[in-house]
């Protein structure tokens, strides 16, 4: 239905425009190119890979010296900007800075080296402070840690990994030194902590063996050295941390310097990733000395405007159908309303070679289901207003967040129009403001159908009777495939046997007086269409029976096999009961909204009470919106996937990949 009828596309022209040929079909976007083994002799590939390389390389450079500039300069955004996708620009302009190419590149190279500097001071500062923790042992020392003496003197410098004072100290020499110990032993403690104790040990020089071969036995470790004062070294440590910021922020000055630079490093990024995809598709191009040859496929739409494009460089360009056997790429395109939808399709799968593309017959459930799960005419005006100002106010905004937002938007329509329907707003909120804090009980928000909160048995069979809608337009758009493949008994065994099976059982079942008490039902059908119903069922089911196994030529596995598939009414039944989620979720969300608005009166009707009540409201709705918002989407998904699908669809089908600008910041595309 929307799928775009393809074209096989030849090109063959000379290798000096080659380059201009690719320029278009980058730009204009809308051909893939297949890739091919040379089929004749003197045909051959030019091996790109190494130019693929290095222009991303300097593609990642220009990138890497964006991230430098978000970081020490960064761009003033807004909040949508965001969404905000790639920029258009002009051929004209496109060519005019591509000539300063190498002049951006040396300002991308220049911000990568300021900021290899600045990390380099940056790395040097945690090592100075590492330092300055070292020193904090040795603060009380008035001589350089190296110190060992003088001429009469032997000093030891060091610390021990224990808790202990210098009377501790002490006396642990005394006893490593026995009946030795030195006359003369002085201990001068600097530090003492729970995991080491500093200290330093004089004794007269005759003694200094002794004395070190003592310390050595209780463990004792010497300075750092370091010919300084520690007060000395600190300053001189303290010095040169200053010196690392100072360094740091006359960098970063430089680098904001080039803030204005910000859109010609982004060009220059773009630029280079488009030069890797023109190379990695010369890799793919068959050619001679002279002419090279490009094959792929095109949408039939536009394709002779591009042929005509392609024919003003002398290539000479052939259209022609695909043949049968052939593996076509599927693109979609759809109209405003259900162009939205293509992201649940692929989110699931390409439709296949012999499938429609359902998007348009998704539309026209998927936007009732969510608004019925939703069901709150507050939540879906914001949703439309929110939906809305981005839809108006972002004008370049990325295609797949604009689908996303343009399906919220119809989907908050849906959602306005069935809480309209059922009553809710805000959940119950209009009575519950206007009974607490004006005293007009007699004041509420009305439902122009029924109150789905007082009623939910009847908004459960009008989920079912969606339900049996949506699957039964699953079964005929499977009719319509098989009846088009020209499968005419594919399409009465697999799809006619089963409309009457299921559609002459939920006719006997709407006559029996139980089945329509239980849904609340206000009509009953007569017994003689009940019987009518039932007997088409019958009939429904012994066709299933009899066909369902018609692949095997035995005729008990067949026959087997019929009874097997005659059990998929099972699946019918957990199918339709599926759609109870309509009544789930609907429910769930003004319950839900009923409760934070019940809570919001807890402190009465005084301005206290007001404030309390403003401030509950606005985040438990809030807070209830984004949850059933997102229960919505994921389930109103489920239903498509699981129950809809599984009805006609398989896909399988292979994604259109053409050759075009996969660029991040700027858009240049010629119009063909």
């Amino acid at each position: 239905m929307s799928k775009v009828r393809m074209k096989r596309i030849f090109i063959c022209g000379l290798n000096s425009q080659k380059s201009q040929a690719l320029d278009i079909l980058q730009r204009a976007g809308t051909v893939e190119i297949t890739a091919g083994d040379p089929e004749y002799e003197g045909l051959k590939r030019i091996d790109a890979g190494q130019e693929k390389a290095e222009s991303l390389q300097k593609a990642s450079q220009a990138e890497q010296a964006i991230a430098v500039l978000d970081e020490f300069a960064p761009e003033q955004t807004g909040l949508l900007d965001s969404l905000k996708g790639a920029e258009d620009i002009g051929t004209a302009s496109y060519n005019d800075r591509a000539a300063h190419i190498e002049e951006y590149m040396h300002k991308a190279e220049e911000l990568i080296r300021l900021s290899k500097q600045i990390a380099e001071h940056r790395a040097a500062i945690p090592k100075c402070l590492n330092r300055l923790e070292a020193l904090k042992a040795w603060q009380g020392v008035d001589v350089p840690l190296d110190f060992s003496g003088t001429e009469k003197t032997r000093a030891f410098i060091g610390s021990v990994a224990q808790d202990v004072s210098a009377a501790d100290i002490y006396g642990l020499l005394q006893n490593e030194l026995g009946g030795n110990e030195p006359t003369d032993l002085e201990i001068t403690q600097f530090f003492r902590g729970k995991m080491l104790s500093s200290f330093m040990a004089i004794c007269h020089r005759d003694d200094g063996e002794a004395v070190e071969n003592a310390l050595r036995r209780i463990n004792f470790v010497k300075a750092p050295s370091g010919t300084m004062i520690p007060a000395e070294e600190e300053a001189a440590i303290g010095r040169e941390i200053s010196e690392h910021e100072s360094q740091i922020a006359v960098l970063s000055e430089a680098v904001g310097a080039y803030a204005g630079d910000r859109q010609d490093l982004k060009f220059a990024a773009d630029y280079f990733r488009l030069q890797a995809d023109r190379f990695a598709v010369s890799g793919k191009l068959a050619q001679t000395e002279n002419a090279f040859f490009i094959s792929g496929y095109t949408p039939e739409e536009g394709s002779e405007a591009l042929k005509n494009r392609l024919e003003q460089l002398d290539a000479v360009v052939e259209l022609a159908e695909p043949s049968e056997d052939e593996e076509v790429p599927v693109a979609l395109k759809n109209g405003f309303l259900s162009e939205p939808m293509e992201t649940v399709v692929e989110s699931y799968s390409i439709p296949g070679k012999t499938e429609i593309d359902p998007s348009k017959i998704i539309a026209c459930f998927y936007y009732i289901l969510f608004g019925l799960m939703l069901s709150d005419a507050g939540y879906g005006l914001i949703l439309v207003i929110a939906c809305g100002y981005v839809l108006l106010k972002v004008k370049n905004i990325k295609p797949g967040m604009e689908k996303m937002v343009r399906l919220m938007f119809f989907s908050g329509i849906s959602t306005t129009f069935w809480g309209f329907m059922f009553g809710s707003f805000f959940g119950d909120a209009v009575g519950v403001v206007a009974s607490t804090f004006f005293n007009r009980p007699d004041i509420a928000f009305r439902p122009l159908w029924f109150n789905s909160m007082e009623e939910p048995i009847r908004l459960l069979a009008f989920a079912f009777l969606i339900g049996i809608i949506h699957l039964f337009t699953g079964l005929f758009i499977k009719l319509y495939q098989l009846l088009k493949a020209g499968q005419i008994r594919d399409a009465i065994y697999d799809v006619v046997f089963w409309m009457m099976f299921v559609g002459g059982a939920i006719i006997y079942l709407l006559s029996m007086q139980m089945i329509t008490d239980m849904l609340s039902l206000s009509f009953i059908l007569s017994p003689a269409i009940g019987k009518a119903g039932g007997m088409v069922a019958i009939a429904g089911c012994l066709g299933v029976v009899l066909t369902g196994g018609r692949e095997s030529k035995n005729p008990i596995i067949r026959l087997l096999l019929g009874l097997y598939g005659a059990y998929g009414i099972t699946s019918w039944l957990s199918d339709v009961l599926s759609y109870s989620r309509l009544l789930a979720l609907g429910l769930a969300t003004g319950c839900i909204a009923q409760v934070f608005n019940k809570l919001g009166t807890m402190l009465g009707n005084g301005i206290l009470g007001a404030v309390f009540f403003i401030v509950i409201f606005v985040f438990g709705n809030l807070l209830n919106l984004a949850i059933n918002v997102l229960g919505a989407y994921v389930h109103t998904n489920r239903l498509q996937f699981v129950e809809f699908f599984n009805k006609f669809y398989e896909g399988g089908g292979r994604e259109f990949e053409p050759f075009t600008e996969n660029t991040k910041y700027y858009s240049v595309k010629e119009e063909i």
